[in-house]
């Protein structure tokens, strides 16, 4: 047997046991999945058994949220740790990633990790500080999706957007170098709309009537940013491409012309019935709405399953690996969802249900199996946190906070106290642009451009965001307070914008 020479072998030691030291970190980040569809948050509407699992092994985060609800701008918040007036990707319709500036990826990979991103991207350049990538064009398809390669190839694949992402992702992870620690995000579509369900998932709620939210039939008093929106459900939706009737559409629906023969007699043979009854029953006014709700949720819930699935299937990878107790996993949304609440589905509001995100992380040897932190933690802050578990420091325009302290066992430092939001787009679905701050009470949102105004809530007193109080009398001294904290806060991250809207 050949000797291999000391140094040699010494070096390859070395090189394992820093493999071994720093953990590797699986990222899993979904598309418009909303907290209240989740049963590790207390739904009811469905149980998501994997993502709970990720929060039964590690933290359930039960204050996270996002500085802008909208797919692509968060996503350029996740990698780079810097508010979207910073990193330059302020929304979806006019924005492209500039790929140049830093990422916590590229430190990762600099400190010696292989780094990988596959599925979802959306932000219209090419991934940039990744060894490996494979990514959805745009919004990507659910059915037999196209991938674009690194090679600049395009490639067709056959079957359904979720499993894809993660065969993709489990086959870079069998091709990887094991000698180094890696960093994954795998991003997925799901639950993007038109919240297209696998076919197995076709009719898994039909026999279910969902609840209604209780201000279903809000009528905005005294919020004219909601007033004047295009996302009801009741207006909005869609009967071909969003509930899937399509003798309403006029040449079919992409999502439903790119399945295949045996995918299609599958789709035919679960919608099409259901749209022969609707037809017959001629529905109208309220009668009409909530059918279409009750489409919706089957529609969304079912494409969650499959999200839930698959997310299972990459724990059960780690776990077959002896990958779990050195790997970091972190499942979040690039936002919240409207399940009909106001009336609503789309995100985008700095309102509760569409601010706030559903996150969980699990550290083994780190974090507490179970715990659940109530401090408030925003998508900002997910760079600094991989880069400190990483033992790297974050480069100095980070503007997160590592959340690491924490969630370690007794906290070293204190969370923060206040959220600052700030949201662009003013096209798709009408919603004026708007800034604000969130504390532990209270709301307070300045509207510009579509809607010039204010907002403020008591989220004690009125937590579903109904009771508009600015200009109230009564509340002078509480407004002039949080407007100095909003400013404080707008100073913090160098918003210039929104400062000389305060002005």
């Amino acid at each position: 047997m050949k000797k291999i020479p000391f140094l040699i072998s010494l070096a390859l030691l070395s090189t394992a046991l820093f493999a071994q030291k720093k953990p590797n970190i699986v990222i899993i980040v979904s598309d418009d999945h909303a907290f209240q569809t989740i049963s590790a948050y207390g739904s009811k509407l469905m149980q998501t058994p994997n993502i709970d699992r990720i929060a039964k092994e590690g933290v359930l985060f039960n204050k996270a949220y996002v500085t802008n609800s909208i797919c692509g701008p968060s996503r350029a918040v996740i990698l780079t740790g810097k508010y979207s007036h910073k990193n330059g990707f302020k929304d979806n319709d006019h924005s492209r990633f500039d790929g140049n500036q830093d990422s916590f990826v590229k430190q990762l990979q600099s400190g010696g990790y292989q780094t990988a991103w596959i599925g979802k991207w959306h932000l219209g350049s090419n991934p940039e500080g990744f060894n490996y990538w494979q990514i959805l064009p745009d919004q990507g398809d659910y059915y037999n999706p196209d991938f674009l390669m690194m090679d600049g190839s395009r490639k067709k694949t056959e079957g359904y957007v979720s499993n894809l992402i993660e065969d993709a992702a489990e086959d870079w992870m069998e091709k990887r170098d094991l000698a180094k620690p890696f960093c994954l995000v795998i991003g997925h579509k799901a639950t993007h709309r038109s919240w297209m369900p696998d076919t197995t998932d076709m009719g898994r709620f039909e026999k279910t009537d969902f609840p209604m939210p209780a201000n279903f039939y809000d009528t905005y008093q005294n919020r004219e940013a909601a007033k004047v929106q295009d996302m009801t459900i009741d207006k909005t939706m869609t009967l071909g491409y969003d509930l899937k009737m399509l003798s309403y559409s006029k040449n079919g629906e992409p999502a439903v012309n790119r399945m295949n023969k045996a995918q299609r007699a599958k789709f035919d043979a679960y919608y099409q019935p259901i749209e022969a009854d609707f037809k017959a029953g001629k529905l109208e006014g309220k009668a009409l709405v909530e059918w279409k709700y009750q489409r919706y949720m089957k529609d969304y819930l079912s494409t969650a399953a499959s999200l839930d699935r698959n997310i299972g299937r990459t724990l059960d990878y780690l776990d077959r690996h002896n990958l779990k107790e050195n790997t970091i996993v972190v499942y979040l949304s690039d936002q919240g969802f409207y399940m009909g609440e106001h009336g609503w589905f789309d995100k985008r509001f700095m309102y509760e249900e569409s601010f706030r995100t559903p996150m969980m992380m699990r550290y083994p040897g780190m974090i507490k199996a179970g715990s659940k932190s109530e401090d408030f933690v925003m998508n900002l802050d997910l760079a600094p946190t991989m880069l400190d578990a990483a033992g790297l420091t974050p480069p100095k325009e980070v503007q997160g906070k590592s959340f690491l302290p924490l969630i370690k066992g007794k906290p070293t430092e204190k969370g923060r106290e206040v959220m600052y939001y700030h949201y662009y787009e003013n096209t798709v679905h009408s919603v004026s642009p708007h800034f604000g701050i969130r504390t532990k009470r209270y709301k307070l949102i300045r509207f510009y451009e579509r809607v010039n105004g204010w907002e403020l809530f008591d989220l004690q007193k009125d937590p579903a965001e109904e009771n508009n109080l600015f200009g109230k009398k009564g509340y002078e001294q509480l407004t002039k307070e949080l407007k100095g904290m909003l400013n404080a806060q707008i100073l913090k991250y160098d918003d210039q914008e929104a400062g000389k809207l305060m002005e």
